[in-house]
This record gives structure tokens, C-alpha cells and sequence, in this order.
């Protein structure tokens, strides 16, 4: 004779006795959920991945060999403000220099080669970490990955400098920099994949 198994209301994967890693995996996907039920539409993506730069530090410090930290702001942002130490710096969009009167900004234009890039230094299931200034331009690009196979691209929410209150006189709250996460404003040729014009 043979006992049903009980509902413990762990998943189905868990062997018996070692539930550990479920209770780990069923934290991590409600902290997931809530994460994005607060995100700003702006910085969800459509694989639903988002960590903290705090996070992408650590995640790439307990494994530099398996996790790739990708900053995807300009040159002129890489120079003037720091870049993650270990970052590769792929732009996904450049500066275009005509006021939008409208918006009252000077707009980005995507860069259509930036897939084709980061194919050069990363395969479709490496673990990739995408930061930008505070996770707008994050998204669009872990977007444009995602429609090309990628799956395992999170993006940094809180970007290199993090959000501030709305208004440009407001300390920025967060980011890589606010972290206490390694960064330079000294360029590193050999870790940038720029477009070719």
C-alpha cells in the first residue's frame, strides 16, 4: 500500500526534506512581482527581469566569468559621469543634437546595429545585467535583445544615477553611483563596442 503524497504547498520540484532552494525561488519571484507591480512603465520590459544596481554588483562579484554588467548610455556619459569598472559600454542610442520643442529635449535616435554589438561579446543565455542613466534606455535595450533570443537580460532599474524627485534640482535617489558599486570616468577602449559610422 502506498501513501498519497501531502500538499506541503511547496512546489512540485522540491525533493522531499530539502526545501531550501524552493523557499529561496517562491521569495525571489513574489520580491520579482512586486518589484514590477511598482516599476514605472518606462523601465518594465518584456522579460519581466529587474535588479537594483546594488544587485548587479553583487550578482557580478560572486560571478564576474558568468554574469556581464552592459552600460548602454553614450560616450559623452561614459566620460562625463563614470561607467561601471567591469561595464562593457555598448550605446543603444545616440544624442541627436535638435531641440524637440515639443519635449522639450534634445531626443535620443536608437542605434539599429546595437543587437549586433553585444552579439560580439555575449551568447543569447550568458546572464546579462543592462544599467543606462536610470533605467529608461535600460528597457528599450533589453527589449531589443530579448526579440533577438536573449533571455536572461535584467535590467538595472535604478541605472547608473538613479531617479530623482521629477524636478532636475533633486538629489538622485539610488543608482550605481549612490551604491557604493566600483565605478571610473577612465575609459576603457577595449571594453567598448562602439557603432561604426
Amino acid at each position: 500500500m502506498t501513501s498519497e503524497p501531502t500538499n506541503t504547498g511547496k512546489p512540485m520540484c522540491c525533493a522531499p526534506g530539502d526545501l531550501s532552494s524552493c523557499d529561496i525561488m517562491t521569495a525571489e519571484k513574489r520580491k520579482m512581482a512586486e518589484l514590477q507591480a511598482n516599476l514605472p512603465e518606462g523601465k518594465k520590459t518584456i522579460l519581466g527581469l529587474y535588479v537594483t544596481a546594488k544587485e548587479a554588483c553583487e550578482q557580478w562579484k560572486a560571478a564576474p566569468d558568468k554574469v556581464k554588467i552592459i552600460d548602454v548610455r553614450t560616450p559623452e556619459e561614459y566620460l562625463f559621469v563614470g561607467h561601471p569598472t567591469m561595464a562593457w559600454k555598448i550605446p543603444v542610442a545616440i544624442q541627436v543634437y535638435e531641440w524637440d520643442a515639443e519635449k522639450k529635449e534634445f531626443p535620443m535616435k536608437p542605434l539599429l546595429d546595437f543587437v549586433a554589438r553585444v552579439q560580439t561579446i555575449a551568447k543569447p543565455d550568458e546572464a546579462l545585467m543592462v544599467t543606462c542613466r536610470s533605467g529608461g534606455r535600460g528597457a528599450i535595450a533589453v527589449n531589443m535583445l530579448a526579440k533577438a533570443g536573449f533571455k536572461n537580460v535584467y535590467n538595472i532599474i535604478d541605472g547608473m544615477e538613479g531617479d530623482g524627485n521629477g524636478d532636475s534640482e533633486s538629489v538622485a535617489q539610488g543608482g550605481w553611483k549612490n551604491s557604493g558599486c566600483p565605478w571610473t570616468k577612465k575609459l576603457t577602449p577595449e571594453r567598448m563596442v562602439l557603432p561604426k559610422h
